[in-house]
């Protein structure tokens, strides 16, 4: 049986002169397992946001044809942390199926189910405040599960996760489609990792949906060639918020790239690095390329200091949004009409220039973001997990823009999974346990 028909399915936002989607068409039967991709600002996480019917009301924008769905929807979004709910791991993946009216004694043993699957180890009073964003995204699928939703919505699931932890969404999601019959939709920009499962293969573009017979091949990129460049920056017996005590070195003019294991304290170490956090105790210090005159510890410094010479790109984008259009974002840091123009064409934003940040695609919010953080021009550019919901030709066009910035001098630091970024990029690892 059909468990989800779309029919005509097209939608504009209402801040747009183009639409969102147009001419969709899609049926998808029971236990079946669809990967959806497409080019970023294509419509995926769009297109999940009318099935699940997330999209607003007609002030937001404007939906046509049709959508039948039979039974419950649960859903995944890009963001993990609009769906952590409760302070507690347990009551947040108890929270959907309680409000479904689950029998009490049936929702705990979900619960603990749920968490398994995904490869959750933690006991059920743990803090949501202390999980990482690739743990929230685990836990926002484990909350799916525990609900017994009829069709499944994920949209870039994996995106965060380190491969253990990718790994065990991929094989859990398996087993859900095989044991209950779910119907599952994944909209992924680097989805060979879900080809093990079988999925039907779809391509969204402004025309529509096409059928794919297989995916595309991963993009080929260089090889990082290293560096034996003096340090930059540097951290000796480092306590941050979260982790243990590190030693680490920065050199000056190349990427290193920051890696390890999901809740090993990456972003918290990065933004620590960053001078956006003080660390706890320990000695992180700067070479005066860097420091530029400024004395004392860094998340002293004024934020307009700080911007100046260190860059920061946040895990979430939209964390660094405060304006009402995409040039806006730029504008107000007082750069160039001109220097704002170049930045929004080289990372193909400058077609929306006069939309709300908060309206652009998941990949389209990460590359703004990045514009935010390289406008003024920093010495230091720290990024975290600067290649999610990227498109190849994103990904590839981030990988030659962090390597002209290092090439011109400049010391780019990022916290990453993906393993082809960090093959092109990776002139020093920096491995976080």
């Amino acid at each position: 049986m059909s468990a989800l028909t779309l029919t005509g399915v097209g939608y504009r936002h209402a801040s747009r002169s183009t639409d969102a989607l147009s001419g969709v068409d899609l049926t998808a039967q029971e236990g079946e397992i669809v990967l959806l991709t497409g080019d970023s600002g294509s419509g995926k996480s769009t297109l999940l946001h009318a099935v699940a019917g997330v999209l607003g009301d007609e002030e937001d924008g404007h939906l046509t044809g049709e959508i039948a769905v039979d039974g419950p929807v649960g859903m995944v979004l890009q963001d993990p942390d609009s769906q952590v709910i409760s302070a507690r791991v347990g009551d947040d993946v108890a929270f959907g199926a309680e409000n479904l009216r689950v029998p009490r004694e049936e929702i705990w043993p979900r619960v603990e189910r749920a968490l398994a699957q995904v490869g959750l180890d933690l006991p059920f009073d743990h803090p949501t405040a202390q999980l990482s964003g690739g743990q929230k995204q685990r836990l926002a699928l484990a909350g799916v599960l525990a609900m017994g939703a009829r069709v499944i919505l994920l949209d870039e699931p994996t995106a965060n996760l380190d491969p253990a932890g990718r790994q065990a969404v991929v094989d859990a999601v398996g087993v859900l489609a095989r044991d209950t019959g779910a119907t599952v939709i994944i909209a992924e920009h680097r989805a060979h990792h879900w080809l093990a499962l079988n999925p039907t293969l779809y391509r969204l573009s402004p025309g529509g949906i096409q059928r794919l017979e297989r995916l595309p091949d991963p993009p080929e990129v260089p090889l990082a060639p290293g560096t034996t460049n003096a340090p930059v920056a540097w951290a000796r017996d480092l306590l941050t918020q979260w982790g243990p005590p590190r030693a680490v070195s920065i050199p000056g003019a190349a990427s290193t790239v920051i890696t390890g294991a999901n809740g090993t304290g990456k972003s918290t170490f990065a933004a620590t690095l960053g001078g956006l956090i003080a660390p706890r105790s320990g000695e992180l210090d700067y070479a005066e390329s860097i420091r530029r005159g400024q004395k004392g510890p860094s998340h002293k410094w004024r934020s307009s200091a700080l911007a100046a010479r260190i860059g920061q790109v946040f895990q979430d984008p939209e964390h660094q949004f405060a304006f009402r259009s995409v040039r806006e974002e730029l504008a107000a840091t007082g750069a160039s009409a001109t220097s704002v123009d170049t930045l929004l064409e080289r990372l193909r934003l400058a077609h929306l220039a006069a939309a709300n940040p908060f309206t652009l695609s998941g990949g389209e919010k990460r590359r703004l973001s990045v514009a935010t953080a390289l406008i003024t021009e920093p010495a230091l550019l720290i990024c975290d997990e600067p290649t999610f919901g990227q498109d190849d030709a994103g990904f590839l066009e981030m990988i030659a823009l962090f390597r002209e910035l290092t090439e011109a001098g400049r010391t780019v630091v990022s916290v990453t999974h993906d393993e082809l970024f960090r093959r092109a990029l990776g002139d020093v690892e920096v491995e976080l346990t």
